[in-house]
């Protein structure tokens, strides 16, 4: 009797786990993490008391003045930040097809603000430097570098609007001289949550809610656990910050990795781990991205120019806040808690720059490469493409109909009358000064075209029990790599051959171990009997 209750058993089980599809699988996922190394920044506080030094404490009647002070005493920190891609904005990067660019912030085209040039004296308030209003600007002049601006422990530092990168009149140079340390999240938030033009709308997961945030909108930053700060995992050496978005950058290289905490087998579960040889972390454990507040998915500067019965500009926010409509940018859409997209990406990536000629539409701003069957033997690529979450922003800006080429229109001035976009609200004349301070021929003639700009995500780590469940991706028809069709997935996919052998292996291994339960129970009696 006992040798029949384990057969049922056994029986009963192996199609509870058939019948199931999988979706008792959410027991792998409680076993715990492996530990890793990891020690928060948060608590570095300056060894010295920078409110004694005599010259902290002397008049600045500019913020050069400051800067010297500082150099003063941190001697060569001036050339260890002039090495830096924050400083220059831009990097030598290998592009496919067009070789060696010097490529980054400083000329690189997007489809938020599409771009600085023209209008370097207000983009660079997210510069780490003073007075970069135009080409003109010396990056050799250490006297010109920020050294506040990232360094600031009083929360009173900040840049003046239009300003090409000086403080606003307010700050008190001498005090906040006086209170410095090492970079906290509000420092690199400053730039990086409000880039684009406002709070998240860039990235989609980094967000000033991360200041102080809960687990659920990330499990690394939360005041209630981990409270890590960007650069325990962004580690610094020399002014070097290791991390690049793949919107300004091309080459798998200079990356902070989930990795290097975490190590590559993080799960107790085999099958969890050889899952990441094909699947980002990021991809199960981001299952959604702007949780707190909402991120800008689609920008339409074709509706621009729009203005009231007075003539004056136009502004129009939703029920959230956000911006619906702008005079000076036209029409967007934002969304929260989203679901990611999803694609193959192997680390490389390539760019529409403003010299290539469009050639598909909508235009790639980006592109990310990767396939399924690229398993590291990309000529670039050290590690097989996987399947990542990405934030896609779709736009509608302006190019060159005749030249067929993206247009980077001159946007901002401190005047009116001087051709700038957001003050003028003439394209055409925006298109032709825009382009002559980027050295690019004009033809006169401009339209919209739509645009797919392409963000990797990377923050707003979920806990481990609200990441995805196999069935997530492992089911039919709701599948969230419904878009991957370049390879077999089980669960989602249906083969004819493979389904019916694997039914079949099923069948006949239930067959058998009946078969061999009932000759144990018929002849194991007998041979009892017989052999007393």
């Amino acid at each position: 009797m006992k040798k029949l209750t384990l057969i049922v058993a056994l029986f009963c089980t192996t199609h509870w786990l058939f019948a199931n599809n999988g979706t008792n699988r959410d027991s792998i996922r409680s076993f715990p993490m492996n530990e890793y190394v990891y020690k928060s920044g948060n608590t570095n506080n300056p060894s010295a008391d920078h409110s004694k030094f005599a010259i902290l404490q002397q008049p600045f009647a500019s913020a050069h003045d400051a800067t010297a002070a500082c150099l003063s005493c941190h001697t060569e920190r001036d050339k260890e930040i002039m090495a830096t891609s924050h400083w220059h904005w831009r990097r030598s990067e290998m592009l496919e097809g067009k070789g060696v660019v010097s490529l980054g912030k400083a000329n690189i085209i997007n489809n938020f603000c599409i771009g600085i040039t023209g209008s370097e004296a207000t983009c660079t308030r997210c510069h780490i430097g003073y007075g970069w209003t135009d080409s003109s600007f010396d990056f050799t002049d250490p006297l010109n570098i920020d050294c506040l601006v990232c360094h600031d422990k009083t929360g009173t530092y900040k840049k003046k609007p239009g300003g090409a990168g000086y403080p606003a009149e307010s700050v008190n140079l001498n005090y906040v001289s006086q209170h410095v340390g090492s970079p906290g999240r509000e420092n690199c938030g400053v730039c990086h949550f409000l880039g684009g033009g406002g709070n998240n709308v860039k990235h989609g997961d980094l967000d000033i809610a991360m200041l102080d945030c809960s687990r659920e909108v990330d499990v690394h930053m939360t005041t209630d656990g981990e409270n890590m700060s960007c650069v325990d995992c962004h580690i610094t050496e020399k002014h070097q910050i290791p991390g690049k978005v793949y919107a300004l950058s091309s080459e798998n290289k200079n990356r902070t990795t989930c990795e290097q905490c975490h190590t590559d087998k993080p799960h107790q579960s085999t099958i969890l781990n050889e899952h990441g040889l094909r699947v980002a972390c990021q991809t199960c454990h981001i299952p959604e991205y702007a949780k707190a507040n909402g991120t800008k998915m689609i920008w339409d500067w074709s509706t621009a120019g729009r203005l009231d019965e007075h003539g004056n500009p136009m502004h129009e926010n939703d029920a959230d806040g956000n911006h619906n409509y702008l005079s000076i940018k036209g029409n967007f859409v934002y969304n929260d808690h989203v679901i990611p997209e999803y694609f193959w990406f192997n680390g490389i990536a390539n760019h529409q720059l403003i010299t290539d000629k469009i050639t598909t539409i909508p235009v790639q701003m980006n592109t990310l490469y990767g396939s399924y069957n690229d398993k590291g033997t990309h000529q670039k690529s050290h590690a097989p493409a996987k399947i990542w979450p990405v934030k896609v922003h779709r736009g509608k800006q302006i190019y060159d109909t005749v030249n067929m080429t993206l247009i980077q229109p001159k946007l901002w001035d401190k005047e009116s009358g001087k051709g700038a976009y957001w003050t003028d609200f003439d394209w055409n004349k925006a298109a032709e000064l825009g382009m002559a301070a980027c050295g690019m021929p004009y033809s006169g003639e401009y339209g919209f075209v739509e645009t797919e700009m392409y963000w990797p995500l990377n923050h707003q780590v979920s806990p481990a029990n609200e990441s995805l469940k196999c069935i997530d991706c492992h089911s039919r028809p709701n599948s969230r790599l419904a878009s991957l069709n370049d390879f077999y997935l089980p669960g989602r996919d249906f083969n004819p051959i493979v389904e019916t052998a694997g039914v079949s292996f099923i069948l006949v291994s239930i067959i058998g171990i009946a078969f061999h339960a009932f000759c144990r129970i018929v002849f194991g009696g007998k041979c009892k009997i017989d052999n007393p």
